[in-house]
């Protein structure tokens, strides 16, 4: 099982990273939303739901492959750990506005996304709950760099239950975000994207990176 910190920083970062998240789906979920205004409410559910499902799938499958990795070779789990904590860090500047480092990782799933995308583009406009689901699944493998950074932080645990676990944590701290576009919140969205809470929040997450770093760090350090 994933450890509750873990679990915690994964809603963070999807709370905290809200504003890329409304850049990057805010419009396609207001569409889910507003294709069958009777059903708003259930639209954006089964959009968010068929996004979480996608997230929590691709940790299952980058949980499986850190832990294959770690078995292959010891030092890549030493690797992995260590990359975990330098994302954390990067997450942290990003949430807070002062390094925008992050988005230059998008360019890794434009490939996918290609072949992705029109299978989505389909599902555009469809008020039925089986269209809204499934583009809601599509859209979740975007290409994004909160989501690859969480995703490379996530290798790390080597545990495919644990990638999973920490993933769907993420996509729950996306939904408040997602959900109020997909309504038209602009309250939440607003009290979201507040600069303190960001600092805060990326204050915090830089601070989880340090550690992080220092725990896998010193052991090695004080062996010499």
């Amino acid at each position: 099982m994933t450890e509750p910190l873990s679990f915690v920083t994964a809603i963070f970062l999807g709370l905290f990273g809200a504003s890329h998240c409304l850049v990057m789906c805010g419009g396609i979920a207001a569409a889910a939303g507003q294709a069958d205004t009777a059903h708003r409410v259930r639209g954006a559910l089964m959009f968010n739901l068929g996004r979480i499902f996608s997230y929590t799938l691709a940790g299952g499958i980058v949980g499986t492959l850190g832990l294959w990795l770690s078995e292959l070779h010891t030092q890549m789990g030493l690797f992995l750990r260590t990359l975990a904590g330098l994302m954390l860090i990067l997450m942290g500047l990003y949430i807070a506005r002062w390094a925008m480092w992050l988005t230059r990782i998008e360019q890794i799933g434009k490939g996918i996304w290609s072949l992705v995308q029109p299978h989505a583009q389909k599902r555009l406009g469809r008020s039925d709950p089986v269209s809204q689901l499934t583009l809601g699944a599509l859209w979740g493998w975007l290409p994004c760099g909160l989501i690859y950074s969480t995703l490379s932080w996530v290798a790390a645990m080597g545990d495919p239950v644990s990638g999973a676990l920490a993933m769907f944590g993420f996509g729950l701290g996306t939904l408040p975000a997602i959900f109020s576009a997909s309504l038209a919140s602009a309250f939440i969205m607003g009290l979201i994207s507040r600069s303190i809470i960001r600092v805060i929040a990326g204050a915090l997450l830089i601070g989880y990176g340090v550690v992080t770093l220092i725990s896998v760090w010193q052991p090695q350090l004080l062996a010499f």
